[in-house]
């Protein structure tokens, strides 16, 4: 498994869930065309290209360039690095016909061409994050975010004092908290958010 400190934007779930497979890094989906109209995925991605980057991995289609030239408007002032699968045709296994022009996705490429995209896009080299510490599910419950009443609002709380997108849960809230803080600074946001 390849581990970057960069997170990886995909278009939709199922590119998301092959990624999760050959990726420890943060990966968000743009669902689809749904980032053109989502102001505060717009934000939370912008916000990502200047602190962390991103790498961008869209279908080789016409609407995958389309979602990809949208992300390099939004994220101008960040660092976005393209990796670009191979035209193949055919199509996905959970599909009942080809996409529009007969490509397979993200989601259909094979997983050695998707590492390779990556490593030819410059990302081989610059792959392991350092040792430190890091938020982690357990911290998350003794803080009170997990496994309360007021958890819900708790972790709402939490996001928008660090402007992050406040749906975040899961595994996804943990690698966006160590992608956007250290542990200490999650220790001292995490004092000023009401009981």
């Amino acid at each position: 498994m390849l581990k970057t400190d960069y997170a990886v934007i995909v278009e939709g779930k199922y590119d998301k869930i092959k990624l999760a497979s050959l990726l420890d890094a943060l990966i968000v989906s743009t669902d689809g065309f749904g980032v053109f109209s989502d102001k505060e995925l717009q934000s939370f991605l912008r916000k990502l290209a200047q602190t962390k980057g991103i790498i961008v991995i869209t279908d080789s289609d016409a609407a995958g360039f389309r979602i990809r030239s949208f992300l390099h408007s939004i994220a101008a002032n960040g660092k976005v690095i393209d990796a670009y699968i191979p035209d193949i045709e055919g199509k996905e296994s959970r599909k009942e016909k080809p996409s529009k022009e007969g490509k397979l996705g993200v989601e259909g490429i094979p997983a050695n061409l998707i590492l390779q995209a990556i490593e030819r896009a410059g990302i081989g080299t610059h792959i392991q994050e350092r040792e430190r510490r890091t938020v982690t599910n357990a911290d998350l419950y003794e803080l009170g975010f997990t496994g309360t009443p007021n958890a819900a609002e708790r972790r709402r709380q939490l996001l928008a004092a660090a402007g992050l997108p406040k749906r975040l849960c899961g595994q996804n809230l943990l690698k966006t908290l160590n992608a956007f803080m250290s542990y200490e600074d999650f220790l001292t946001l995490a004092e000023t958010i009401d009981h």
